[in-house]
């Protein structure tokens, strides 16, 4: 454990989310413009996407394969609603649908660093988890907006849920979208539209990543300082209990996937992936959605918690403790 937790904490796409943080204590002007960091996004949901669909097509499609995307759909669809119950008891009924739908959901970033942590630990894992990660987004987004129907209160907004557009964007999201899409083209290209692209996904992917987790512990850094403001200036909102369940969702999420995913026989690398996305919370496909089909919910509650608190726990100790739990277990 201290060897594997070593190595992640020496990483370079983990020190250059820490030099994010930093700037942000420091007070420094060091930032990444918007469509900068857009197009580090999106690179990272293509190379992974498209890795991932060329190893798909190396492997067989057998039925563990299908059980396994099945289990993923379903952790994404029980979270939320377990979930949602204990919230309840300290945010409103459309605070707790929303949190519950972005811890049902999945954090491609956290997904694409644990695939990375496993490459350099030399430990193989299987094509089909990029498809496992990107089914994973709607269900909990479908499942929190019906936890609102049935549980809004009567002083609630009275308005037609928009389930069309809802549905629409919860399948079709930017990045859900493309990271199906180029997955999709590796499945169809092969290993030989894989070298042909290598170029491309391959050497620039950790250099990439870096940048991308710089920018990304500078947007926590500046929540982070948000939350400790809102702390001291009103009691509105429970920072307590948020940093808390920003905390232990994860371990009890990762806990029933490493359980299930052992029951299935997963080896070690599948079965650390399918952990990370059931321990991991949406911070883009989530929020998207929900700042259209549910305005009422705070996006300080929901948005805080997975990218102030749950991502970088996850980042820094989730992934080496997910990893050595799936070698114990696999």
């Amino acid at each position: 454990m201290s060897g594997a937790f070593l190595s992640n904490l020496s990483s370079p796409p983990l020190l250059f989310f820490f030099l994010g943080l930093l700037a942000v204590l420091v007070r420094s002007d060091l930032d990444i413009p918007g469509q900068i960091a857009r197009f580090l996004s999106l690179y990272l949901l293509f190379a992974i996407g498209f890795k991932g669909g060329a190893a798909l097509a190396a492997s067989n499609l057998g039925g563990a394969v299908w059980l396994s995307l099945g289990l993923a759909m379903l952790l994404s669809a029980l979270v939320p609603l377990y979930s949602y119950f204990i919230l309840r008891r300290r945010f409103s009924v459309a605070d707790a649908a929303a949190i519950a739908a972005t811890y049902g959901s999945v954090s491609a970033v956290t997904f694409i660093t644990a695939a990375s942590f496993l490459d350099a630990q030399g430990t193989p894992w299987s094509g089909y988890l990029v498809a496992a990660m990107a089914l994973m987004e709607s269900p909990a987004i479908m499942v929190g907006m019906l936890l609102y129907s049935r549980f809004r209160q009567d002083g609630e907004p009275d308005r037609k849920m928009r389930w069309g557009t809802l549905l629409h964007e919860a399948c079709f999201n930017g990045s859900v979208f493309l990271i199906l899409g180029s997955m999709a083209i590796g499945w169809i290209t092969g290993p030989a539209g894989k070298a042909q692209v290598a170029a491309v996904i391959e050497a620039p992917f950790l250099g990439i990543l870096c940048l991308f987790l710089l920018d990304m512990g500078i947007v926590a850094g500046r929540r982070l300082r948000d939350l400790a403001r809102t702390k001291t200036a009103s009691a509105r909102l429970p920072v307590v209990m948020m940093a808390t369940t920003g905390l232990v969702l994860p371990l009890v999420n990762a806990a029933m996937a490493l359980a299930a995913g052992a029951a299935l026989d997963l080896p070690a690398g599948d079965l650390m992936l399918l952990t990370v996305l059931a321990a991991s919370a949406s911070y883009i496909a989530v929020p998207a959605a929900m700042r259209l089909a549910l305005p009422e919910a705070n996006p300080g509650t929901y948005l805080a918690m997975s990218l102030a608190i749950t991502f970088p726990f996850n980042i820094l100790f989730g992934i080496p403790l997910y990893h050595q739990l799936a070698v114990w277990l696999a």
